[in-house]
């Protein structure tokens, strides 16, 4: 990762997982670049809706206000030009977000460009940018649209899964390839080892170090662990995060049981995991991002 912005927590973010631009994006789909150009310029000054990660958005430049501080960068990476994405930048202007960054790479992918800012974390609704992004060793998510949201809150709450996520998939590859035993074998028999760091783990710590900055009573900030595994298996999660001095909110090890009830209770803002199966039933509950790393990726078609 570059120096970037020094020690402020860097997400950057397409134009269309901000803002609600599905009418033009069906024109670039059926008319092509240069109907999509003169579309977006000959509504320029007409106002966005917010997009699926607009909330995120609003409640982590939030917190720059809480601390008086600019600790948290958005920064819009678009595949738009400069010239279709003046429309995002009015729009921005309109909600008074605090954005003032922005790469717009013309029809590319924004990928390269993420080293440059420092980036933890890349949300997008175009899935090859965000593989693309992950294989470049940053945390990224595609944004699910339509996903629930949150009832307005001034608290910012975002949920992971662990394996493939947080942490490497590496267990992930015991479970797929031996089973449910084998996994718990391994896990107990690796109880005191730590597991090696997943794609999130960046943010989640950029996240952390931001929670140190409010008091304990009063942190607006609020994170949890969602997560397959149960007993024995709940040990090496537990000591791995004590070894990296990161501290989650909250720790559900569910045995396989489904993810939503426990996310929907929890009020997640955002939740994030690697599988397709819990990520299209989270999303009826909470706004979800998918990860397309590791094993279970590895599998579909």
């Amino acid at each position: 990762m570059g120096k970037g912005l020094g020690d402020k927590l860097v997400l950057a973010i397409s134009s269309r997982a901000l803002f609600d631009l599905s009418e033009s994006h069906q024109i670039y789909e059926s008319e092509g670049v240069e109907a999509y150009r003169r579309y977006q310029i000959e509504h320029e000054d007409e106002v966005l809706m917010p997009g699926d990660a607009f909330p995120l958005v609003e409640k982590l430049l939030g917190l720059n206000t809480r601390l008086s501080e600019q600790r948290v960068e958005v920064i819009l990476v678009s595949r738009n030009s400069a010239d279709t994405g003046l429309r995002a930048f009015n729009s921005i202007q309109h909600y008074g977000l605090g954005i003032s960054r922005a790469a717009f790479v013309g029809g590319r992918s924004p990928d390269p460009y993420l080293a440059a800012f420092g980036c933890h974390l890349f949300l997008s609704t175009h899935a090859d940018d965000v593989r693309n992004a992950l294989k470049a060793g940053f945390g990224a998510a595609t944004l699910l649209s339509g996903g629930a949201r949150r009832a307005n809150s001034n608290e910012l709450r975002i949920a992971f899964d662990g394996d493939a996520v947080l942490f490497s998939d590496d267990s992930e590859r015991v479970y797929q390839s031996g089973g449910l035993n084998a996994f718990q074998d391994h896990e107990r028999e690796s109880a005191r080892q730590a597991l090696p760091g997943g794609p999130f783990k960046p943010f989640l710590a950029a996240l952390h170090a931001l929670q140190q900055e409010f008091p304990e009573a009063d942190c607006p900030i609020r994170t949890a662990l969602v997560t397959a595994r149960s007993a024995p298996a709940h040990e090496r999660v537990i000591r791995t995060l004590r070894e990296w001095s990161i501290r989650l909110d909250e720790s559900f090890f569910l045995g396989g049981l489904d993810k939503s009830a426990v996310l929907e209770a929890f009020a997640a803002d955002v939740f994030f995991d690697d599988q397709t199966g819990h990520c299209e039933k989270a999303r009826q509950v909470v706004a979800t991002g998918h990860v397309p790393h590791g094993v279970s990726n590895e599998l579909l078609p």
